[in-house]
């Protein structure tokens, strides 16, 4: 009889403790939702150099930002993965890595673009720079007697035409740099297109071309071993990554064509959630052991507020309309 008249008070605890622990289950997987992963798009195919630093700098934002994880959506010169940054949602969960191409000379190089380069996006943060580096095969300059830039511009001029420099193709940066470089230095050389950065190099390496303005990442092997030589870095400063080699600018002043790259997320993102993901990216970048990864890619790198890397990037883009124009470049 007793029994009888305890069990419902039994069955209504149980019932209790049933719901706070089914309550208390609930909130304990609030903060993994909560935790959703932060998306980093990486216009270009796996493996370089924004790619595997885009990885090294998510590894390092954990921490601060919670799970981040790289997609690759490489294609038309990286508008297709920006492209998709500028259609996400506006929450801070979906960020790009836009670079020197994709917001600076995409813009003026392709006649159908499928976002606004200068509206659709909030810069975050820049993250590195790669000097750009004015190369010859060793044999061929010693063979035309060139050791210098200016033995270069020398002999450009006293013979037209008889010059030219590879590239990865119409548009790229070493197509820009090369006609910038004519048109400064006053010389002429004629324009010839790989179908990529590395095929350029073979030729460059086989003498197939005279000269490439190459990225430093990918020609400072072949210039360690002596293959290539160095005759200038397109930065407007000396680079510490390639020491006793000058500027292009020492001698054609105000010439500059180098690499950058930075994280932007979709127009609307809140101003909040653009600084604590800039100071995040800021933060990471002190670190020694991203700072090595950088290095390792001949990359320095390169902080600035939301509002620097806006101008930045406007700077920019209004710089390499000239150059586009002047090049004559354009894609369909």
């Amino acid at each position: 009889m007793r029994l009888a008249k305890l069990l419902p008070a039994l069955l209504c605890s149980l019932g209790l403790l049933s719901t706070a622990g089914l309550a208390q289950a609930q909130n304990n997987a609030a903060p993994a939702r909560q935790q959703e992963a932060t998306a980093i798009v990486v216009p270009y195919a796996p493996g370089g150099p924004l790619d595997i630093s885009a990885r090294a700098l998510a590894d390092a934002l954990k921490d601060a930002i919670g799970p981040t994880i790289v997609h690759n959506r490489p294609g038309a010169g990286g508008n297709i993965g920006l492209g998709q940054v500028a259609r996400s949602a506006a929450d801070g969960k979906t960020l790009g890595v836009g670079a020197v191409a994709t917001l600076a000379i995409n813009p003026w190089l392709y006649a159908q673009m499928p976002y606004d380069a200068q509206s659709a996006f909030e810069p975050v943060s820049p993250i590195a720079r790669v000097p750009n580096v004015l190369v010859m095969n060793a044999q061929r300059a010693k063979a035309l007697n060139i050791g210098s830039l200016q033995d270069l511009i020398a002999y450009g001029r006293k013979n037209p035409g008889k010059l030219n420099y590879g590239s990865g193709g119409n548009g790229s940066a070493g197509h820009l740099a090369g006609e910038l470089f004519k048109r400064m230095g006053e010389l002429d050389a004629v324009h010839v297109p790989y179908n990529g950065a590395s095929p350029a190099q073979l030729a460059l390496l086989s003498q197939e071309v005279d000269f490439n303005f190459d990225n430093l990442a990918a020609a400072s092997a072949n210039i360690r071993s002596g293959k290539l030589i160095a005759l200038a870095v397109t930065t407007l400063e000396a680079s510490e990554l390639l020491p006793g080699v000058p500027p292009m600018a020492q001698s054609l002043p105000g010439f500059a064509v180098d690499t950058w790259w930075g994280l932007v997320a979709p127009a609307g993102t809140p101003v909040e959630q653009v600084r604590t993901l800039n100071q995040a990216v800021t933060q990471a970048l002190q670190s020694p052991a991203l700072r090595s990864q950088l290095q390792a890619l001949s990359a320095t790198p390169f902080t600035a507020s939301p509002e620097q890397f806006k101008h930045f990037i406007e700077t920019e883009r209004q710089r390499y309309q000239g150059i586009v124009q002047a090049a004559g470049a354009r894609i369909d």
